[in-house]
């Protein structure tokens, strides 16, 4: 596994000609959780969507796992590790839990199954559930353990928590970061909620306008609430620097 699993340089992506984002710059190691951050349209989807290709890009250049993304479509990044859970979890109301797994998995696999229950065990008892009678905290659980069942090197996570309860928001965050951890997957993790996502990520970066308003390591964000608040909201005075 590279060093370096995910590299954008100067990205500038957007539709029919019009930058949603611009000059977005940043690395992403194994093991490693960089929260994109911002308001509703911010950029951050689109941003998501350049680094897998599926918004093509303007300006800049983005390398996955040691390759230039122009050489590899979605479909092949995909199969190499590179994975998606977007902001509608991409799910099939009218399967079961079990049958998204086999779906998702890259190979017939007790043992990486096991795995992800005992990530999520609360997933266990509804194998046999349809997605559609699942509860939203149930069914985000179900879009990332079957992203994990494809065994992720990189794993792109948009609007985790949309339309969850706060506390089911606090419990998935942290899990997010373990498996990252423990099982040394780069994450990408888009966001509204600040200070829950800077809780688990490594580094924060936060967009307005499309624009990189500021960076830095999480920590370091996070006992700087008041420059965050203003650069989230919208202050002119922040340029997009890293700590």
């Amino acid at each position: 596994m590279p060093d370096v699993l995910l590299q954008a340089d100067d990205v500038t992506a957007g539709y029919n000609g019009v930058p949603a984002v611009r000059d977005l710059s940043f690395s992403l190691r194994p093991g490693e959780v960089v929260a994109l951050l911002g308001p509703n349209g911010a950029g951050k989807t689109t941003s998501l969507l350049s680094l897998v290709g599926l918004v093509p890009l303007m300006a800049g250049a983005v390398t996955v796992l040691g390759q230039p993304l122009g050489s590899r479509p979605p479909p092949v990044l995909a199969r190499k590790g590179v994975l998606l859970v977007p902001d509608d979890r991409g799910l099939f109301f009218g399967l079961s839990v079990r049958d998204h797994f086999r779906l998702a998995r890259r190979r017939p696999s007790r043992d990486r199954e096991a795995v992800v229950f005992d990530r999520f065990p609360a997933l266990q008892p509804l194998a046999s559930r349809r997605v559609g009678l699942l509860s939203g905290g149930e069914q985000q659980m179900l879009a990332i353990a079957k992203a994990l069942l494809a065994e992720p090197k990189v794993l792109m996570i948009d609007e985790m928590s949309l339309g969850l309860a706060p506390k089911i928001v606090q419990e998935m965050l942290p899990a997010i970061r373990d498996l990252a951890r423990q099982e040394g997957i780069g994450v990408v993790l888009v966001e509204q909620h600040i200070e829950l996502a800077l809780s688990v990520a490594d580094r924060g970066i936060i967009l307005n306008h499309g624009d990189v308003v500021l960076q830095g390591p999480a920590d370091d964000l996070l006992n700087r609430r008041e420059q965050v608040e203003a650069a989230y909201f919208g202050s002119d005075q922040f340029s997009g620097s890293e700590a």
